[in-house]
């Protein structure tokens, strides 16, 4: 099989404008892109393997072609989703939660301790 693009030229290439800066920190900017880049990684993975799992339910041998042209079916297109959506919410889960904390009033910890010795 002859392949015209250069995938990892594709995959080096950066975008247009300046890049979005969510932290402050470079290396924070950086160490998150790397993180999020693994994270999908490991999703198609996973999705691979649910894809050679049932195809070797199905039909007890496979090749990489039965793995390449395979496409869910409705019902496991929707279990799929719910796994991913489970997956980066354990992965968002520390965002999430300081997004939460921010929309609710509450006093940090420390503060909340500090005054129960003071009494």
């Amino acid at each position: 099989m002859t392949d015209d693009i250069d995938w990892i030229a594709r995959a080096g290439a950066r975008a247009k404008g300046k890049r979005p800066d969510f932290l402050g920190d470079p290396t924070s900017e950086r160490m998150l892109s790397i993180l999020l880049a693994v994270a999908g990684e490991v999703s198609v993975l996973r999705e691979r393997l649910d894809t050679v799992e049932r195809l070797l339910d199905a039909k007890g041998t496979i090749d990489r072609a039965d793995i390449d042209a395979y496409r869910p079916d409705p019902d496991a297109a929707y279990q799929r989703s719910v796994l991913t959506k489970d997956y980066i919410a354990r992965i968002m889960r520390g965002v999430q939660q300081d997004m939460e904390s921010m929309r609710i009033d509450e006093k940090p910890l420390a503060e909340v301790s500090a005054e129960l010795r003071e009494g």
